[in-house]
């Protein structure tokens, strides 16, 4: 039922604008949800992105293990590969990182899904419900009013999430950017914009 493979759109080593501290992000590739406005339609396509090896993955997190606070998984929609998902969860769980995930889906919703549970006791923040534009929020990782963080562990309080930036300009080493965030900045065509989580 877990996958050795993952398809992801992008993978940002540090970012403070997808949770509490430091940390590193996985974009998966793929979503069906169609929520209207959605800031990362990028992320849709299942066949885009890019196929990488669970394991290695992993390692490329670990390498910063020294520097970040946790991992954050969002996408497109990670419970669309809900086997990797699974899979990577298990992978970081000796790690001392925290993990946080976000879902499309309400936390019923996911409990309900075959593994959703296996998935959730290795999670310690779900944040979830489908993105409604005419309810756009924009802040607090909350992109619109209806959705909610479930803080599914005592590693977190409420109050962690009250001072995330709302977006991050990322410049890379190549040129490349990353424009990050809950509200990220209007998508930059310069040829150098990478996603826009």
């Amino acid at each position: 039922m877990t996958s050795t493979k993952v398809r992801i759109h992008a993978f940002e080593p540090a970012s403070r604008a997808n949770g509490p501290g430091l940390r590193a992000v996985v974009w998966f590739q793929g979503c069906t949800l169609g929520c209207p406005g959605c800031f990362n339609p990028g992320a849709h396509d299942p066949k885009g992105g890019s196929l990488v090896d669970i394991e290695e993955l992993v390692q490329r997190i670990l390498a910063h293990r020294n520097e970040i606070e946790g991992v954050t998984i969002s996408g497109g929609e990670p419970f669309e590969q809900a086997g990797a998902l699974l899979n990577l969860l298990e992978r970081l769980a000796g790690s001392k990182l925290s993990r946080l995930v976000f879902t499309g889906y309400a936390l019923q919703e996911v409990m309900a899904l075959p593994i959703g549970p296996r998935i959730l006791e290795r999670v310690d923040v779900l944040v979830a419900g489908h993105y409604i534009d005419s309810l756009r929020l924009g802040r607090g990782l909350l992109g619109s009013s209806n959705q909610r963080i479930h803080l599914l562990t005592g590693r977190y309080r409420a109050e962690d999430f009250k001072h995330i930036p709302v977006r991050e300009v990322i410049v890379h080493s190549d040129g490349t950017i990353t424009l990050s965030g809950i509200d990220p900045l209007t998508r930059l065509r310069s040829g150098g914009d990478r996603l826009a989580k």
